[in-house]
């Protein structure tokens, strides 16, 4: 059987408004990966990096490295949950046992099968894939802030209490699940187990904003603009002319586009 590893042809990430990237992303073996650090609502622990979001996902990057080494061709919640508990051991000796204000991140994940791919996503991540057949799927788990609603988006106040209450009952059942410290998040993912596939885009929500605000048509049109450096670099760029024009904050916007190669074991 071939095994097979992936390769970039796009990797960017650029920051947002808040001007700490956040974002990160990378690939070691039959593993790739977008980390999207959750802006820090709780107050922060002060971890060693410009921001508690940007030390986290820095070192999800690292360790999800350690973990794809170790995995080889894996089921993706297997490597993810591996590189979970190193950062749970990690966490213990700079953060004792708290968990709600330790930092977090959104997360897409893509895992090379023996005979296809396997994508990952926890909460507001995106992968786009493009099958040897043509045909596309476009994989994401659910919005992070979508369960305190939008009714009361008039109150600011309010709607401020309900995102902190939303992000304390994270990784708890019936909530939303994100990368933390709990390895049992892995098996709370969405996982989608496709064919083999010609090309797999994954980005984080900042990117994806490309998709909502029409700057390009829809999934396809994204893997089109992320196909080659230049028109994902003026996809972007259109984006953010975009957002500055409505007054939208910016957030961090990552791509890593990648194909497979093959080598026989």
């Amino acid at each position: 059987m071939a095994a097979g590893s992936w390769k970039h042809s796009v990797r960017i990430s650029t920051e947002g408004d808040g001007h700490v990237q956040e974002d990160t992303c990378g690939y070691a073996g039959a593993t790739a990966w977008v980390i999207d650090g959750a802006s820090a609502l709780l107050p922060q622990l002060g971890l060693p990096g410009p921001s508690d979001p940007a030390w986290y996902a820095r070192n999800l990057d690292l360790l999800l490295t350690d973990a794809a080494v170790a995995a080889g061709v894996a089921p993706a919640p297997q490597v993810l949950a591996d590189a979970l508990t190193r950062m749970d051991q990690l966490a213990r000796t700079l953060a004792g046992e708290e968990r709600i204000r330790f930092p977090s991140a959104a997360l897409c994940l893509a895992q090379l099968t023996g005979d296809g791919v396997e994508i990952l996503t926890l909460a507001d991540c995106h992968a786009v894939v493009e099958l040897e057949d043509g045909s596309l799927v476009h994989v994401t788990h659910e919005p992070a802030d979508i369960r305190i609603g939008t009714e009361l988006s008039a109150d600011p106040v309010r709607e401020r209490e309900l995102r902190v209450l939303d992000r304390e009952l994270r990784n708890t059942p019936g909530r939303l699940w994100v990368a933390r410290r709990e390895a049992e998040a892995a098996y709370q993912a969405r996982t989608v187990r496709l064919g083999p596939a010609r090309r797999v885009v994954l980005a984080s929500d900042g990117a994806w904003r490309a998709v909502d605000l029409g700057v390009v048509d829809g999934p396809g049109g994204f893997l089109a603009a992320a196909g080659s450096a230049v028109p994902a670099q003026e996809m972007l760029l259109a984006l953010r002319t975009l957002q500055s024009e409505l007054d939208e904050s910016a957030d961090d916007a990552t791509i890593l586009t990648l194909e497979r190669t093959f080598h026989d074991r």
